[in-house]
């Protein structure tokens, strides 16, 4: 078992790189002894690799991998003869590191077309093929069993990060020279990937083995671990992680608009017990939902939300920026009350204002119209309709002299001249 602890940039680039080299070769070498997976073969094998004996480099012989999922594979090799005249016997032995031959029984068969040895473990196997005509061949085969290990588990975490801890190791492979018994050693390389379900954060996923996230998920996830080898086997490991960590949110509504503003802040934080609002104008609320809160004096305002868990995990969150308008008044000088729905009220484009005071005389000095509010009652004012004193009398067309005062909340005082003059009045 071959451990891949990714300490040092070296081993970090080793297997970063190394494995397109033994990929390449793989496919490369798939094509090479087609003739002999014909004559042995392997059902229900991962992959299949082909010696390289220095001793006879022109000897490829078949190393089939399994996939060792359960621990308890064994595998299996048929024999055709790639020639002759049956029926054949059929020889299986097993290569011996005391002997370094093929000299240890496994079975043989006798008056049959082909063969199967099952229930092998690792190892090298030779069968040994005749007739009763003088035929003699052999054909070699290796089985290894393939069981990559990969650990999974929570190294650390904190308030603000999670950091997580694998382990990665792929299974370290030997054949054996079969003129001199020297081993072999079959490329094998691992790769990595974390993830978590449902999906967070995690740097470099497949780079470091011991990632570590300043984005930590707000909801519990279950982080896993996923090692894969050059072999094609994977095994995969995985834990669950309920989450700490908390995040400060809220929405505002409105965000802009004349004074008195009135702003409903809503709480969208997660796992908060504790909270401070900071409004920006001196005022703060310990609720998780405060009620409307409102903004008198023009300018802006920049809120701040500031939450504590049950775990002391603290966050806050800013919103730039609340503006209230600044006060502001234009008069119109002409207006039609003829029904049509166009310009029918004297009306003053305002904003911000704390109070307005309206009254209009007629050229002979006659007050036709008065209005005073404030609060709720400015915001409702539609204006003057052309009417004489809110009466059922519509005022004749002409001329008419109007006296405003106001006062914004930013302390403006619309009073002057420029706040005194003529309307006309169409129909």
């Amino acid at each position: 078992m071959q451990w891949i602890i990714p300490n040092g940039n070296r081993n970090r680039y080793s297997l970063k790189f190394g494995l397109p080299v033994r990929f390449s070769f793989f496919i490369a070498v798939l094509f090479i002894p087609v003739i002999t997976l014909a004559q042995l073969s392997a059902p229900g094998i991962n992959a299949v690799r082909y010696t390289s004996y220095p001793s006879a480099p022109g000897v490829k012989d078949p190393v089939f991998v399994y996939c060792n999922v359960s621990g308890t594979q064994k595998g299996t090799l048929n024999a055709v003869s790639p020639g002759g005249t049956g029926p054949f016997t059929f020889s299986w032995s097993k290569w011996s590191d005391v002997t370094k031959s093929f000299s240890t029984p496994v079975k043989t068969e006798t008056g049959v077309m082909s063969s199967s040895a099952n229930n092998l473990d690792e190892g090298g196997y030779r069968v040994n093929i005749t007739n009763s005509t003088g035929y003699n061949t052999n054909l070699t085969a290796w089985i290894f069993l393939d069981t990559p290990y990969s650990l999974a588990r929570l190294q650390n975490r904190t308030c603000d990060y999670v950091a997580l801890s694998g382990r990665a190791a792929v299974d370290t492979f030997f054949y054996r020279d079969i003129v001199n018994g020297s081993q072999i050693r079959l490329p094998n390389g691992v790769r990595f990937m974390w993830s978590s379900d449902p999906a967070s954060s995690i740097p470099f996923p497949d780079f470091l083995l011991n990632p570590q996230t300043f984005n930590p998920p707000l909801e519990n996830v279950t982080y896993k671990l996923r090692v894969t080898d050059s072999l094609g086997c994977s095994s995969e490991s995985s834990f669950y992680y309920e989450s700490i960590h908390i995040k400060a949110d809220f929405s505002v509504d409105p965000s802009r608009g004349e004074a008195p503003l009135e702003v409903t802040f809503t709480d969208k934080s997660v796992r908060a017990s504790i909270y401070k609002w900071e409004f920006g104008d001196d005022t703060i609320s310990k609720l998780s939902n405060p009620p409307p809160h409102k903004y008198y004096i023009p300018g802006e305002y920049s809120v701040k939300l500031t939450i504590e868990s049950d775990l002391h995990c603290i966050d806050s969150m800013r919103f730039s920026y609340i503006v209230v308008d600044p006060s502001a008044l234009s008069i119109p000088n002409v207006f039609t009350p003829d029904g049509d729905g166009l310009n029918d009220y004297f009306i003053v484009e305002k904003s911000s204002l704390k109070y307005l005071s309206v009254d209009i005389f007629s050229r002979s000095g006659i007050r036709v119209y008065s209005f005073y509010g404030q609060d709720e009652m400015l915001k409702s004012w539609q204006g003057w309709d052309g009417n004489v004193n809110n009466s059922s009398r519509k005022a004749t067309p002409g001329v008419y002299f109007y006296v405003i005062r106001a006062l914004g909340w930013d302390d403006v005082r619309y009073d002057n001249k420029e706040y005194r003059g003529f309307v006309y009045l169409y129909r």
